[in-house]
């Protein structure tokens, strides 16, 4: 076997060229005229398009009023309706006493803190100490003769 014998086992692969006579004349596929037309056209997907415009949100995340003091502690909410059904006459009322009552639960082992609110009636005297207490809240506990510490 000489060298000019040779041959390779497989065909080699002519790449398909448009646009020069034959099957694909005039447009070549292409359409006509317009950007897409060009030669070197390669559009920028249209979604990085949308982002570019949009202002940058500068380190903060979304809800920035949450993330800046992510570490102050939320009042977690309970209603005069809740200390009416759980608490007997007399009462004192801390967050202690509200978790051990089984109104809210203890976060990290300890008694969160407390906003009291005026949403329902309050017929018993109670005295709340260590809660935040709304100005609703407040009238009706010092109207069913409890007091607020």
């Amino acid at each position: 076997m000489q060298l000019h014998e040779l041959q390779p086992k497989t065909r080699r692969k002519k790449s398909v060229r448009i646009g020069r006579g034959g099957k694909r004349g005039k447009t070549s596929g292409r359409g006509h005229k317009g950007q897409k037309a060009r030669a070197g056209n390669s559009t920028r997907p249209e979604m990085r398009e949308i982002i570019k415009k949009l202002p940058k949100l500068r380190g903060h995340g979304v809800n920035r009023a949450q993330t800046v003091n992510a570490e102050r502690a939320l009042a977690v909410p309970v209603n005069v309706a809740a200390l009416e059904a759980a608490f007997d006459a007399g009462a004192t009322v801390t967050p202690k006493t509200i978790v051990e009552a089984g109104i809210i639960r203890s976060k990290r082992g300890k008694a969160p803190m407390v906003k009291i609110l005026g949403n329902g009636d309050l017929s018993k005297k109670l005295s709340v100490s260590d809660c935040k207490v709304s100005a609703s809240a407040k009238e009706k506990i010092e109207k069913a003769g409890g007091s607020v510490a």
